[in-house]
């Protein structure tokens, strides 16, 4: 084996011989600007081995092209048991479409709401005789209830979407028969 002086520049076909490729692929390396034109050996073989480190890495094609088939196959792979741990919740009932749920709240939440707003004429109805103060804090407890309940179910989404973010309570200081500041009476 002949002695390689990497401070100078090399022919392609030297470089070739070197890492164990053709000439050819060699020239394309260089057209691709993989191998930087005028460089030294050194040069060349760092930026060789950097791309053959990429490829390894499945972050280059054997072309150069993109991710290559190793990758691809990692991606689908992953895909398909994404899929099958789906299947299973689904089996054991652990798991249901989104839409199914935010039908079955939206439903269920508005069957509260209209049935909360009945109870003002419910209650002048049934008891006539019910003293304006005692109408008001009946009043205010179903107003704190239904602002708890909005509270509560906006809490629950956030921590449910952004599990990896903090979620910040709301202050303690506002009394448990008093509407919640955040909800809209």
């Amino acid at each position: 084996m002949k002695t390689v002086d990497l401070e100078a520049p090399m022919t392609q076909a030297a470089f070739g011989e070197l890492v164990g490729i053709t000439q050819q692929a060699v020239s394309d390396l260089a057209a691709r600007g993989v191998l930087p034109a005028g460089s030294i050996a050194a040069v060349w073989l760092l930026a060789y081995c950097e791309r053959l480190r990429e490829q390894a890495a499945g972050r280059l094609s054997t072309d150069g092209a993109g991710p290559d088939l190793a990758h691809e196959r990692a991606l689908l792979a992953k895909a398909q048991r994404e899929g099958q741990e789906i299947k299973n919740e689904v089996a054991r009932g652990t798991y249901a479409p989104i839409d199914l749920l935010a039908d079955v709240l939206a439903n269920t939440s508005q069957a509260i709401v209209d049935r909360l707003e009945q109870i003002p004429s419910e209650l002048k109805r049934r008891c006539p005789d019910l003293p304006p103060a005692a109408f008001a804090a009946v009043m205010t407890c179903v107003s704190s209830a239904r602002n708890e309940a909005v509270h509560r179910a906006t809490r629950l989404v956030d921590e449910l979407l952004f599990e990896d973010q903090p979620v910040e309570d709301e202050p303690d200081d506002v009394p448990d028969d008093e509407p919640h500041p955040t909800a809209k009476d």
